[in-house]
């Protein structure tokens, strides 16, 4: 896949969690972008973990959004430790 095709991945990827997890995220569309490629990663890493090939496939998907709506609760944990 290439960039094209991964920033497509990560804005699903990142507009999936974001649609999932409840609570305001109040980000643009560059975060939900880099939310959902960094969520891509951090999928990849659990599917490797758990011992499931997901190259290009539905569940490369499913990890992708498990990994994003991890990275999102993290990073509603910085933004809120930043404004208290």
């Amino acid at each position: 896949m290439g960039w094209i095709g991964a920033i497509i991945a990560g804005l699903v990827a990142g507009l999936l969690a974001r649609a999932i997890k409840p609570g305001n995220d109040a980000m643009g569309w560059i975060m939900t972008i880099i939310l959902g490629i960094l969520g891509a990663i951090v999928g990849r890493v659990l599917a490797n973990i758990v011992g499931i090939d997901d190259a290009g496939t539905f569940m490369s998907l499913i990890f992708s959004v498990i990994g994003a709506i991890i990275l999102l609760f993290l990073y509603e944990m910085i933004v809120s430790k930043r404004r208290a």
